[in-house]
Parts: structure tokens; C-alpha cells; sequence
């Protein structure tokens, strides 16, 4: 279940708060939560990144034990990417996951990061797939709109299983 997609929080208003009870929701009905973070434009461009996706990854997660967190996946999706055919930079986009990585190291522990997924969902498509992939801290993808073109999703699922050939 998504919880916290930038479009419930821009025309539903949907607050860091409610997706923290959503996410508890969600966890205590045995539902498989991917709870999406992620800044608009003006805070990317004011350099507001990290400080805007560590306060939303805190929120939804506060009250969770380690274990439970290990069963959400986390989606850093910029706002500023989804259907704009604008996107992070692999390593701005690997940067940003990592980040997410550190407060939940900061709130619980190394293992419980290193086994939290944590996925990048801002217009993803065949040309940039294989180096978001190759980032250390991205585990997937969320991918959108590039997911109801047939070619385009095929092309992505190739490119990406060819990179764990080896």
C-alpha cells in the first residue's frame, strides 16, 4: 500500500502525521507499506533536500519498533520529478536514499538500515535505470507512469537483471 504519495499530500492534504497513522495502520492490518518522501522543487533548488526527506522519514516512523521498520520499504520520490520528465541525478538520487539509510541508523541501528529497502521513484525509464541501480543505498525502484509502456518497462526490467547477472 503507498502511503504519503506527493499527490495525497499536495490535493489531499495529507500531513507527516497521517502518514504515520497510516503506516501504523497499515503494519498492524498485516499490509506491505511503501511509504513515499520527497521534496517539491523550491526546497530542492533551496538546497532543503535531506532536511525535508529526514523530517518526513522521522515522522512516519516514529513509535516503530526496529523490526517493524524492517517491513516498510521507504520510496524517496522528489515531487519535482513525477511526470515533470525531469529526475535526480543517479547520485544526487543515491545521495538522498543514503541519507534516508543514516536517520534510520540514527533512530534504531545499522541492521535495521541495512535491511530497511529504500527505493527511488522519480521518473525512472530505460535511459537512467541502470545507474540509479548501481547506487549502494537504492534497492529498487518505483516506477510510474514508464511502467504502462510496455517497451519501456520491458527495456527497464532488462536493463535492470542484466546488472545482477554476476
Amino acid at each position: 500500500v503507498l502511503i504519503g504519495h506527493s499527490e495525497r499530500r499536495q490535493y489531499f492534504a495529507e500531513t507527516d502525521e497521517t502518514v504515520s497513522k497510516k503506516l501504523h495502520a497499515a503494519l498492524a492490518h498485516s499490509l506491505a507499506p511503501i511509504v513515499c518522501v520527497g521534496e517539491t522543487l523550491d526546497q530542492n533548488q533551496a538546497g532543503q533536500t535531506q532536511t525535508v526527506v529526514s523530517t518526513q522519514v522521522q515522522a512516519a516512523l516514529g513509535g516503530l519498533r526496529g523490526a517493524q521498520v524492517q517491513g516498510v520499504v521507504i520510496a524517496y520520490e522528489p515531487i519535482w520529478a513525477i511526470g515533470t520528465g525531469l529526475a535526480a541525478t543517479a547520485e544526487q538520487a543515491g545521495q538522498t536514499c543514503g541519507a534516508i539509510r543514516r536517520v534510520i541508523a540514527d533512530l534504531y541501528d545499522e541492521h535495521v538500515a541495512a535491511n530497511t529497502r529504500i527505493l527511488y521513484g522519480g521518473s525512472t525509464n530505460e535511459k537512467n535505470i541502470g545507474e540509479i541501480m548501481q547506487q549502494s543505498d537504492i534497492d529498487g525502484a518505483l516506477i510510474g507512469g514508464a511502467a504502462l509502456k510496455v517497451e519501456s518497462y520491458a527495456a527497464m526490467v532488462q536493463v535492470t537483471s542484466e546488472l545482477y547477472k554476476s
